[in-house]
């Protein structure tokens, strides 16, 4: 032991007593910052050590990356320890811009050594990640991911003794909130998801899915809705969409101001919806096949209801996949005349950038997942927590914070209303997406994928196709949407749009958010096209809108069959419907 090690061993044996405060004395805090400074000497002293001869090199252990990115943990640590007993001292480590630790609270020495401790300890972990040797990049992401999750979990924030906000609301409300949140914690474990916003505030048909309609055909997988044309003359070709049933169709139906529905029939469009059923015990048999038919069915029906060769159909999202599988059905069979163009909002056909889903399709995952369905049908919310994993930060952890800590009222918000909204899948439809797109990229694979006994081939799809992506997407990564036209041989129009997969798609023109970006000029990749590109404020829907003319200008009267109900189809419903509203 050395001399300085000697001289503090009375202060490490007994220490002056701690004031009633329960606040560190001088004495002890010279004391610790001596304890913590020794080790941090100790460890440059192993860092700068030559290994005695013969010792193995252990890679992870004293290998001497290792032993650096150790020394640094170490480094930045004392620099913290060095600002919170000095507070004139310069910081160690920049404070990153973080909105969970926004509060004036957290600026409070304490609170603000504790915030930056865990951030030192989070990109140190980050980074022990990313410098493992001898793993396979997939393996490494699925780590990475994990470790983002138990670092987002284990944040000062949702914690109440780390959280100086939540300690204030506790001698506020006297303790009061602790019981709201509670309460509030306990109604999401009775209905086994987590609550997003105040689900009394909005009802479908009240508030959400309001533009007028009326449904005209339902089948056991679908109900088809015509809405009311709000013109005197319509585009004779009209758009038939076709949402995801991953959740209801009202997510481009919200409240009037953000309705691409109603925006489109004021346009002057013929549009029609189809609505999806949420799964039951009687769709057990349900696979991909049968969504790809309804496709056709519902093109064959508008085409009839109108009497025009084509449609204008539009894809969103995993309806959007499924529409490329139609239109490969459609040019196998010599029927590609029926769809005029296709539109496709944030999806994907090539899966081998498909992001962080990816992280959910390894053989244990897809035996998990099969255990979840005994009836035949995927419940919902098992799929609404993955894709709140998917951004736990800010769709589980916030309102971990904010609604059971700090015990806060829900705020209203139609698009986390939605969100909460959710649907059951055909559990074999499911595995199969799962297994066949995702794990196995066969769609992308001429010959790979067949429906109803016929080999799709993408390659030959030559149907115009107008591409939309969102720039900060992470269900359907723009990188992946990109190889949509690397794979289809007809006309493309490729836009990517500012923000992620539903404010990217939900923008209305009048809203003057967000941006996007376009390229006539040919690009090999997405990095070319974006280098190219020119960027345009405000919503993408004026321009898709006039791409859909430059197909077919041509107008017709909105009477007749153009109004829902007064065709060879009589109304059977008001929009929206009887599906939307199933549980």
């Amino acid at each position: 032991m050395d001399a300085d090690a000697k001289s503090q061993d009375k202060t490490r044996d007994s220490g002056p007593a701690r004031p009633a405060t329960g606040l560190p004395t001088l004495e002890e805090l010279q004391h610790w910052t001596w304890v913590i400074g020794r080790a941090q000497q100790m460890m440059m002293q192993a860092a700068l050590s030559t290994p005695p001869e013969g010792m193995p090199v252990v890679p992870g252990l004293n290998d001497p990356a290792t032993l650096g990115r150790v020394r640094d943990f170490w480094s930045d640590s004392m620099a913290l320890w060095q600002r919170f007993v000095d507070p004139a001292a310069e910081p160690g480590i920049a404070a990153k811009p973080d909105r969970r630790f926004r509060a004036e609270q957290w600026q409070s020495p304490l609170f603000d050594w504790i915030r930056q401790s865990y951030q030192v300890i989070a990109d140190h972990l980050l980074r022990g990640v990313d410098a493992l040797e001898g793993v396979a990049p997939k393996q490494k992401e699925q780590i990475r991911f994990a470790a983002q999750g138990f670092i987002d979990a284990m944040s000062p924030t949702n914690f109440p003794a780390t959280n100086p906000e939540v300690l204030d609301r506790i001698v506020e409300t006297r303790g009061e909130n602790l019981l709201k949140g509670l309460q509030n914690m306990l109604a999401d474990m009775g209905r086994g998801q987590l609550t997003h916003s105040d689900a009394t505030s909005f009802e479908v048909g009240r508030n959400l899915a309001t533009t007028p309609g009326k449904v005209v055909k339902r089948t056991e997988l679908y109900e088809l809705i015509h809405y009311t044309p709000t013109t005197e003359t319509v585009a004779s070709v009209p758009i038939l969409i076709f949402p995801p049933w991953i959740n209801r169709f009202y997510i481009l139906d919200l409240a009037p101001e953000k309705s691409l529905i109603r925006w489109l029939v004021d346009q002057g469009f013929s549009v029609f919806m189809v609505s999806w059923k949420s799964a039951d015990a009687a769709m057990k048999d349900v696979i991909w096949d049968d969504y790809v038919a309804a496709q056709i069915d519902a093109t064959d029906t508008v085409r009839a209801l109108l009497s025009v060769e084509s449609v204008h159909a539009v894809g969103y999202c995993v309806a959007g996949t499924t529409l490329a599988a139609t239109l490969a059905l459609l040019a196998a069979r010599g029927d590609s005349a029926k769809v005029a163009s296709a539109t496709f909002f944030t999806a994907q056909v090539d899966f081998s950038e498909a992001g962080e889903l990816l992280h959910f399709v390894d053989d244990e995952q897809l035996k998990l997942i099969a255990t979840l369905s005994p009836d035949g049908f995927l419940d919902g919310r098992y799929l609404a927590a993955t894709f709140n994993l998917l951004r736990g930060r800010d769709l589980i952890w916030n309102y971990v914070t904010n609604n059971y800590l700090l015990g806060r009222d829900y705020v209203p918000f139609d698009l986390l209303h939605w969100n909460g909204d959710v649907t059951n899948l055909p559990a074999k439809w499911h595995l199969s997406y799962l297994t066949d797109l995702y794990r196995d990229n066969l769609l992308v694979k001429p010959g790979a994928l067949a429906v109803a006994g016929v080999p799709l081939d993408l390659t030959r799809v030559t149907t115009p196709a107008y591409v939309q992506a969102g720039r900060e997407d992470h269900i359907a990564p723009p990188e992946s949407v990109w190889k949509i036209t690397e794979t289809f041989a007809g006309p493309l129009r490729f836009v990517l749009a500012g923000s992620g997969h539903i404010a990217g798609v939900v923008n209305p023109p009048a809203a003057g958010k967000y941006q996007y970006w376009t390229n006539d000029a040919p690009a090999a990749t997405l990095q070319d096209f974006v280098a190219g590109a020119t960027e345009t404020k405000g919503s993408w829907w004026p321009d898709w809108t006039a791409w859909l003319i430059g197909r077919d200008s041509n107008r017709v009267p909105a009477m007749g069959a153009r109004i829902p109900g007064a065709g060879a189809l009589p109304a059977l419903d008001e929009a929206p419907g009887q599906y939307v509203r199933q549980r």
